[in-house]
């Protein structure tokens, strides 16, 4: 007679996740096909293998490349105004994917999970992963699942990578900037890091700030029918528009100068800035880009991003200079005229954005 103690599998899968949930037997095969599988559910993943095997998305290959990226959420609270964790996870990479030129196509998603998380959140972040990749038409394909002691991450920490391809005669690159190009900016700044910020420190601001996490292929296809010498995609995440923007300035060797008049931000997203005494320039964002043209494909780039759904508050921000006697460097002009340098952020302004 085996008197080995043995603990029976709950009927059901509701409660907190156990440490048992990512030992990789009978449970953690509960958690996948009860939790994952039904948002996640297509023939690739289906298939149940380690990775995944999908058909060349073109009849013609040949020159066509292609691109991939990954990113890690770790993002705290886990549920904000506007988003969490799992839309974030999803629409971060395939932003990148969509600032390299790409069209994305599959995902792989990774999670972290806390014991002790409750099931009923997890569920619902794996939904709205679910939804955030048929709104971008992207399917996720592969993935892993690993269980940490209580105490060990927050809730759940989300790693995705993607895969997409670029057409063979689109070559952005943070390189590219030339003297007289126009700077166009996608959407009202700092909305993001505003959001997250409101519910971990528990403020009640008069208006409600959401986070504008969005995939924002609209805005990238309406651009390349239109601006066919665009130089470089960049979403300004962490760090926010200065950091993003003095990147771009080194990897040029240029300077740029921006408008502070000409910046879309909220009042609200503004005022909660002032009140925390934060530079909006600084804070995160999660759905615009920074898109730089040719000065005589401004107007129409312009107008091809605010046709898109997320970009109807686009604007011309400013314009590339040459590099002056200091380098490259970001300039703000002000409304009277005068113009500071922008740095990039030194630093954490906002810790656990994304």
């Amino acid at each position: 007679m085996n008197n080995t103690p043995t603990c029976p599998l709950p009927d059901r899968l509701d409660g907190a996740v156990e440490l048992a949930h990512g030992g990789g037997g009978r449970m953690t095969q509960r958690l996948i096909d009860e939790v994952f599988h039904p948002f996640f559910t297509n023939p690739y993943l289906d298939r149940g293998g380690d990775g995944a095997i999908m058909p060349a998305p073109v009849e013609d290959l040949s020159g066509t490349r292609v691109a991939m990226s990954t990113d890690t959420f770790v993002v705290r609270p886990l549920f904000f105004p506007g988003g969490n964790i799992g839309d974030l996870a999803v629409n971060g990479t395939v932003n990148d994917l969509l600032c390299c030129g790409a069209v994305p196509r599959w995902l792989s998603a990774s999670f972290v999970i806390e014991e002790g998380m409750p099931i009923s959140q997890l569920r619902d972040i794996v939904r709205t992963m679910a939804e955030a990749a048929r709104e971008a038409e992207v399917e996720i394909v592969t993935g892993d699942t690993k269980v940490v002691e209580r105490g060990r991450c927050d809730g759940v920490y989300i790693n995705t990578s993607g895969i997409g391809f670029v057409r063979p005669d689109l070559y952005l690159d943070p390189a590219n900037l030339r003297p007289g190009d126009a700077v166009i900016l996608t959407g009202p700044i700092a909305r993001h890091g505003m959001a997250v910020m409101s519910v971990r420190e528990g403020l009640q601001f008069s208006s409600s700030i959401t986070s504008d996490t969005a995939s924002l292929g609209d805005i990238v296809s309406n651009l390349l029918d239109v601006a066919p010498g665009l130089r470089v995609l960049r979403d300004p995440t962490r760090g926010g528009l200065s950091s993003t923007l003095n990147e771009l300035a080194a990897s040029s060797g240029v300077s740029i100068e921006i408008d502070q008049e000409a910046i879309p931000i909220d009042p609200d997203v503004l005022s909660a800035c002032e009140l925390l005494g934060l530079d909006p320039l600084y804070v995160a964002n999660e759905g615009l880009m920074i898109a730089v043209v040719p000065a005589d494909e401004a107007e129409a780039a312009l107008a091809a991003v605010r046709r898109s759904a997320h970009g109807e508050r686009g604007a011309i921000i400013g314009r590339v200079l040459p590099a002056d006697a200091e380098g490259s460097r970001v300039w703000l002009r002000m409304p009277l005229g005068n113009r500071r340098g922008v740095e990039m952020l030194s630093g954490e302004q906002l810790p656990r954005i994304c």
